[in-house]
């Protein structure tokens, strides 16, 4: 028996029955939770509760993270979600039709994030028009941190469900 086996036979290589795909999962969802719109939350926190600098430092965020986010909206934006359908396309493929694990994996995770990169867009759009600042700007972002740790609940569920029967699947074929 030669190495290679004896690591594939030590680690389980599948996607849903991999512990390093559970941590990177958790990992993206608390990231993407803690982070509103390039903004640490602990920021938008100290900025309702403390007021002053802090307030002052959250809005200064806010507005380069949205001029950001339009700008890479409206410059690119059209060509950004031909290539995201296009890659969602291929892993579905590779991934439901040709039943790989890896691109089902990886597909659980791409189009969540993609929700979210068009929630966050929305979000921008909606701060710039209104021109949102203090505890109007607070409560928009509390709402789009809400609605993003709510796709993220849908998706680690789905994900969940959807590796059980994967791995469950494998068990009962004997792979």
């Amino acid at each position: 028996m030669d190495w290679y086996t004896t690591v594939f036979e030590l680690i389980d290589m599948r996607s849903f029955s991999n512990l390093w795909y559970w941590i990177a999962l958790a990992v993206l969802w608390s990231t993407v939770s803690h982070w509103v719109l390039g903004v640490p939350w602990d920021l938008v926190i100290r900025a309702r509760k403390q007021q002053g600098q802090a307030l002052e430092d959250m809005e200064a965020l806010v507005r380069i993270n949205v001029d950001r986010t339009l700008y890479i909206a409206r410059e690119s934006g059209l060509l950004l979600a031909a290539f995201g359908f296009f890659l969602l396309t291929v892993l579905v493929l590779i991934g439901f039709v040709y039943k790989r694990e890896f691109a089902q994996a990886v597909f659980l995770l791409g189009v969540p994030m993609g929700i979210v990169w068009l929630l966050s867009v929305a979000t921008a759009t909606r701060i710039e028009a209104q021109a949102l600042e203090g505890a109007a700007l607070i409560k928009r972002l509390h709402k789009h941190r809400t609605i993003v740790q709510l796709i993220g609940v849908v998706s680690i569920f789905m994900t969940a469900m959807w590796g059980m029967l994967q791995n469950l699947s494998a068990s009962v074929l004997g792979i």
